[in-house]
Order: structure tokens, then C-alpha cells, then sequence
């Protein structure tokens, strides 16, 4: 193993959009069976520091793995296209329209069916988006393209955590009433 490999050659996956999440698990256990830290005990301090960095090396290339925003995050940066959310917040009108039409649904939400309604939406937008991601990763192999995708995956995560923790609020408040 070499640290300096990629998230999909330490896995022996290869390096596309697609993944399944059953192999990345199975092969995550594996490679932490490889690792641990314990099986180097009596080898000494130095292979179990060594053995501690793979380890945490392979927890590291599971979470962007297993996660598809990060994987598709990570595959466009392979690619030369970095996703520069911090600095490059440009989003199409159309998709702006809809995050403003979005939170507005969620700030005059008064009960859970509207708050599951508008969840619904984001979560199909949200797939939508996703097989977007993959089409512009592995078919065209547009990875600028597939870095605007990402940040747009961004912008329906936050989101979607926004109405699942007001979901979460008002279900709060009905167990306390």
C-alpha cells in the first residue's frame, strides 16, 4: 500500500462516479482488519504509528468514498477541476430561483405534512442532481461541469439539512406538548 495513492487505487476501485456502497463498506473492513494497529504490537512503536496512519489514511478515503457529493467532489479535483466552493458561488438563475422558492416554502411552513412535502421536493431534486453528477463524471467526462453539479449538491445538502432540522424542531415540540 502507498500513502500517497488515490481514495480508488487504495480501495482497488476504479475511479468513476459509480460505486457500490456494499464493496466500498466490505472493502473498508478489510483494509481496517490489514491495518489495525494491534496486528503490529510486536513489531514495535514505529510499525504501529505507521500502521495508525493507514489507518486513519483508509478511514479518510471511506468517507469521501461512501458519500456521493464527496466522491463526486473528489473525482472532479483528480480531474483538474477543483470545485472552489468558498470562492466560486455563481449558480445558474433558474437554480437560484428555486433555492429562493425553496426557502420561502420553508420559512411559511406552519405544520410537518408541508415541511415533508417540501422534503420530498428537495430530496427528488436532490437525486436528480445526483444522476446528473454521475452522467457528467462518468459518460461525459465533463468534470468542470460536474464541479458547478457538486456545488449546486452543496447548495440542496444544506438545504436539506435546514428543513430535516426544522422537521426535527417540530417534532420536538410535539412530544413536549
Amino acid at each position: 500500500m502507498n500513502l500517497q495513492s488515490s481514495d480508488f487505487e487504495l480501495f482497488g476501485l476504479t475511479p468513476q462516479f459509480a460505486q457500490d456502497r456494499a464493496a466500498i463498506d466490505a472493502r473498508w473492513k478489510d483494509l481496517q482488519r490489514e491495518a489495525h494497529p494491534d496486528k503490529f504490537a510486536a513489531q514495535g512503536a514505529a510499525a504501529q504509528r505507521l500502521a495508525m496512519q493507514w489507518s486513519v489514511r483508509i478511514n479518510e478515503a471511506y468517507q469521501r468514498l461512501k458519500d456521493p457529493l464527496k466522491r463526486a467532489a473528489y473525482l472532479c479535483e483528480l480531474n483538474a477541476a477543483p470545485l472552489n466552493a468558498e470562492n466560486n458561488t455563481a449558480m445558474p438563475t433558474e437554480f437560484l430561483m428555486q433555492q429562493m422558492d425553496w426557502r420561502e416554502s420553508l420559512d411559511e411552513a406552519s405544520g410537518v405534512a408541508e415541511l415533508e412535502d417540501l422534503n420530498a421536493h428537495v430530496m427528488a431534486a436532490r437525486q436528480e442532481a445526483l444522476q446528473k453528477c454521475g452522467r457528467l463524471l462518468d459518460t461525459q467526462h465533463d468534470y468542470t461541469g460536474a464541479a458547478q453539479q457538486v456545488r449546486a449538491l452543496m447548495f440542496i445538502e444544506k438545504f436539506a439539512n435546514d428543513v430535516e432540522a426544522r422537521l426535527d424542531r417540530m417534532d420536538t415540540a410535539d412530544r413536549g406538548q
